[in-house]
C-alpha cells in the first residue's frame, strides 16, 4: 500500500495521479483521541504512604530524642552523685591528713616526738643540731589536759553509814530469807519435771 503522494518505484520518483491522491485525503482522517478517565487510586495511595511515612519517622525521631533525655538526665544525676561522693571522699582524705591526728595516731602506736630534733643538710650531708635520743618521759604533750570541773559541779560525795540491827534478829531474818530462796530453788525444779 502506498501512503505517501509520490511513490518510489525502481529508482524513480513518479507523481501519484490526482485522483488518487484525493481518495488518500478522504480515507486519512484524524481520529479523536480517547479520553480514558484514570484512577486516582495510585495518587491517593502515594500521597498517603508519604503522609504516614512521615508521621511515623516524627515519631521515631521525637521517640529517640526522649531516650536521649532521660539518658542525659540519668547521667547528669550519675555525675551529681559522683561529684557528690567525692567532695565525700576529699573531706575524709583531709581529715586523715590533719597533723594533729597523724600524731596522735603515732603516738598511740608508741613512737614519741623528739624534744631535740637534728637535721641533714643533703648538699653536703652535714648533721645540724645535737641528734638526741626520743623518750616518753621527754615526750611533747599533743592534746591539752582536759580542765578541771568547777567546785559546784563537782560536790563532795554524800556517805550514809547504816547501823546493822541486833546480831540475833538480824541473823533470823537472814535465815528465813536463805530458808525462802532454797524452797523457791525447790519449787522451779519440780515445775521444770513435770
Amino acid at each position: 500500500m502506498s501512503s505517501p503522494a509520490f511513490q518510489i518505484r525502481s529508482g524513480r520518483i513518479r507523481a501519484a495521479a490526482p485522483g488518487v491522491q484525493s481518495a488518500l485525503r478522504a480515507r486519512l482522517t484524524v481520529v479523536p483521541r480517547l479520553r480514558t478517565r484514570t484512577s486516582p487510586l495510585p495518587f491517593v495511595t502515594l500521597v498517603s504512604f508519604l503522609l504516614l511515612a512521615g508521621v511515623i519517622g516524627l515519631l521515631m525521631f521525637n521517640t529517640s530524642m526522649q531516650q536521649a533525655a532521660f539518658a542525659a538526665t540519668s547521667m547528669e544525676q550519675q555525675a551529681a552523685t559522683l561529684n557528690a561522693r567525692e567532695q565525700t571522699l576529699r573531706m575524709e582524705l583531709d581529715v586523715l591528713r590533719d597533723p594533729q591526728r597523724v600524731a596522735l595516731k603515732a603516738q598511740q602506736l608508741g613512737m614519741v616526738i623528739p624534744s631535740s630534733p637534728a637535721f641533714l643538710r643533703l648538699s653536703d650531708g652535714k648533721v645540724l643540731g645535737t641528734p638526741a635520743a626520743a623518750t616518753r618521759e621527754d615526750g611533747v604533750r599533743l592534746l591539752p589536759r582536759p580542765p578541771k570541773k568547777p567546785a559546784v559541779l563537782d560536790p563532795a560525795p554524800n556517805v550514809v553509814k547504816v547501823r546493822a540491827e541486833n546480831g540475833a534478829a538480824g541473823t533470823a531474818h537472814g535465815a528465813a530469807r536463805d530458808k525462802n530462796k532454797a524452797s523457791d530453788r525447790s519449787g522451779n525444779q519440780s515445775s521444770g519435771n513435770r
